[in-house]
């Protein structure tokens, strides 16, 4: 194995364990913040690091994965472990490849990828699965998965944005060999 392959491998478990951790945390310090269709989940201003390591692709799946099983005790249980998982993956493979793709420097399509793929996914998981009882009802997947996509886009813009834009102009990623 080689030493950037462990590299790679270290930087995706230590950002799953970040995800994991920040998202049980916040669930236990604020029951539902996390979980539930309007939600504010912190730990989704780790997804900026897409723009700056591929690591964060698996490493905020896996992390996504862990977290969504400890929702099982919120009673969203296997359907929120699966679609938000693959919502997360999706967001964050198109949030690396959109990461040059800039407004005055600014990835601003990037930082909308969450809320694009969480609103739609996790907005149909919620208004099958929970809300319709096994039936779509476009009416409730337009208001769950606004609602879903409102918190992620409040996240990254009120966190993910300046994040981004300090790991940018420091160099701090490059510092501690993340980028």
């Amino acid at each position: 194995m080689t030493k950037k392959s462990t590299m790679y491998i270290v930087q995706g478990a230590v950002i799953a364990a970040l995800y994991a951790v920040l998202t049980i945390g916040q669930n236990i310090l604020l029951p539902g913040t996390a979980s539930m269709a309007v939600q504010f989940r912190v730990s989704e201003v780790l997804t900026v690091l897409a723009f700056f390591t591929p690591a964060a692709i698996p490493g905020l799946t896996v992390g996504c994965v862990i977290a969504n099983i400890s929702s099982v005790t919120a009673g969203l249980g296997f359907y929120d472990m699966v679609f938000g998982s693959i919502a997360t993956l999706l967001a964050v493979i198109t949030m690396r490849a959109l990461r040059n793709v800039c407004i005055k420097d600014i990835p601003f399509v990037g930082l909308l990828m969450p809320a694009v793929f969480n609103g739609l996914i996790v907005g149909f998981e919620i208004d099958f699965f929970f809300v319709g009882s096994m039936s779509f009802n476009l009416a409730d997947f337009l208001f769950q998965g606004g609602c879903v996509a409102l918190g992620e886009f409040a996240v990254l813009f009120i966190l993910g944005l300046p994040l981004t834009l300090t790991f940018k102009k420091t160099n701090l990623l490059k510092k501690i060999k993340l980028a």
